[in-house]
């Protein structure tokens, strides 16, 4: 599963969570700055915005001057909503201080957690691809409206396993989780992603949730509620 557009609303995410880490990113720095986790963090970000490490992006800088010029970088790769690993890994870090600190609660539809639950008790193997990354999922559904919802959910998977619209991170995700790629359902909002799951092997459905961007026509399965779905134990398909 997918999760903005899926399992939570798009305002969600773009309305509450993306402008928390965007108008704390500084604060963050300055509570943080020389701790291991943030340096390893600042090395993948130093590279999604072109250098070869931290220490070349920084060189010479004062340590105000380094924190101003990323996060200086880190708005504008958000406002190009950039899906690169350090933006995202940095984004979690601070959404983890958020979530612990009971600021940032997550939204997610109401027929997401009887039916994760539902599926679960089925015996269903239940992940999420998502561009956030994997520590930003766990947090997400670790602190919902409706709970922990993490018990439910078995593996995690990010940018690290390639972008969401190619071909080849399906097939890496299929192979991770060590089943035929057929035997595989994903949900998303986005068809381009599941355009790319389908070319994959990977049975595909399309989630329509309020907010979403309208799609006129697609060959994926559309439902506009998990209840919608039934999915066969055997995972041979998918009949609304």
């Amino acid at each position: 599963m997918d999760v903005e557009g899926t399992t939570s609303s798009i305002s969600f995410v773009h309305d509450v969570m993306f402008p928390y880490a965007r108008d704390n990113t500084a604060e963050y720095l300055q509570q943080h700055w020389g701790e291991p986790e943030l340096i390893g963090c600042l090395e993948l970000l130093a590279q999604d915005v072109g250098h070869r490490s931290a220490g070349e992006w920084q060189h010479g800088r004062s340590t105000p001057d380094a924190q101003n010029s990323v996060v200086r970088s880190v708005h504008e790769l958000m406002a190009r909503d950039a899906k690169v690993t350090g933006l995202k890994k940095l984004q979690g870090m601070i959404w983890k201080s958020g979530f612990e600190s009971g600021h940032l609660v997550s939204h997610v539809f109401d027929d997401v957690p009887p039916s994760l639950g539902q599926w679960h008790t089925d015996g269903l193997d239940l992940r999420i691809y998502s561009s956030g990354s994997i520590q930003a999922q766990k947090l997400f559904f670790g602190h919902t409206t409706a709970g922990n919802l993490l018990p439910l959910l078995s593996s995690h998977y990010d940018t690290t396993s390639g972008g969401k619209k190619e071909e080849a991170s399906y097939r890496t995700i299929a192979k991770d989780i060590g089943l035929a790629p057929n035997r595989i359902v994903f949900q998303s909002d986005v068809v381009a992603e599941l355009d790319a799951a389908s070319a994959a092997g990977i049975q595909t459905v399309l989630s329509i949730r309020p907010g979403n961007v309208a799609v006129e026509s697609s060959a994926h399965l559309q439902i506009e509620s998990f209840q919608d779905l039934a999915i066969q134990r055997s995972w041979r398909s998918t009949t609304p």
